[in-house]
Formats: structure tokens, sequence, C-alpha cells
């Protein structure tokens, strides 16, 4: 299952940490969260390659990490419509059925930009940001979307 819906996405999600992605053209961030859905952190930056090969290599992070759903950051235009990012994105996602698993497609407009400002803030060095920044900007769409996710649930 594909959604944009929280609430469908909660509905086919059981409790358990989730997974994060910033889906590049040329490398995918990869976070988690906590099984609580407390915090999300980053995990690593992997270099993409034939999606055979990313696949395995998501596969293996979601059995070891026992990951119970995936969250996919959704790159749409600022006045919120699709672009192509946003179709090989959607594919991406649904590519993911193999893994059994509920995929959210989560807007991450700002993201990348919002995680960049703080490294910089944070006085981290160019060649740093350059390789950490996709892994934090998975974190920071998945630390979005569980805290959407949380709220919805503590509602109902």
């Amino acid at each position: 299952m594909v959604t944009s819906d929280t609430r469908e996405f909660l509905a086919g999600c059981s409790n358990g940490r989730l997974m994060g992605l910033d889906v590049g053209t040329k490398t995918i961030g990869v976070a988690s969260c906590d099984a609580a859905w407390s915090f999300a952190g980053p995990v690593e930056t992997m270099k993409r390659g034939k999606f055979t090969h990313d696949l395995a290599k998501l596969t293996t992070m979601v059995e070891s990490g026992g990951i119970k759903g995936i969250v996919v950051g959704l790159p749409l235009n600022m006045d919120g419509s699709d672009s192509p990012r946003t179709q090989s994105t959607r594919a991406f996602a649904r590519n993911l059925a193999p893994l059994g698993l509920p995929v959210l497609l989560w807007d991450e407009r700002w993201s990348t930009m919002a995680v960049e400002k703080a490294m910089i803030d944070a006085d981290v060095s160019r060649a740093k940001r350059a390789e950490k920044v996709d892994a934090m900007a998975a974190a920071h769409i998945l630390q979005g979307a569980i805290d959407a996710l949380v709220n919805i649930a503590d509602a109902d």
C-alpha cells in the first residue's frame, strides 16, 4: 500500500520502527525512528544504483531494523503540484511493494533547505554537509511524519 493519507497509513501500520527515505537522483537518504515514534535520526546516505541493488540494501535494513513502515519524501513543486521528480518518487515508492510494508508519501518541500540551514548554523563544513545532508533530510521528513501520526493517533 502506497498512500499520502496518514489515517490510511496508520490503519495499515502496526506500531514499531519506521524508516524514512529522501530519494534523490544520485543518493537515497535513510533515517529511522524509535518504536514509540518519538524521535527520528539519520542512518546513512546510500549511493543509488540499479533498483534491484537498492531494494536489496533496503530489504536488509528493514529486516535488521525491525521496520514496520516506510515514509518517503515526496518532492512537490512549491504550489503543491507534481513535478517530474514527484512522478519518479511515486514510482520508486510503488516499487517498494516487495518489502510488504505500508508506504506513506510525505510532503518534503523545504526539508533539505531546513537541514542545510541548521547545519550551516552549527558551523558544519561544506564537505561534511554534502556527506550528511540527505540522511539528515530523511530524518527531518520522518520526524514531520511521526509527529503528525502521533497527533492523529492521540486524537482518535
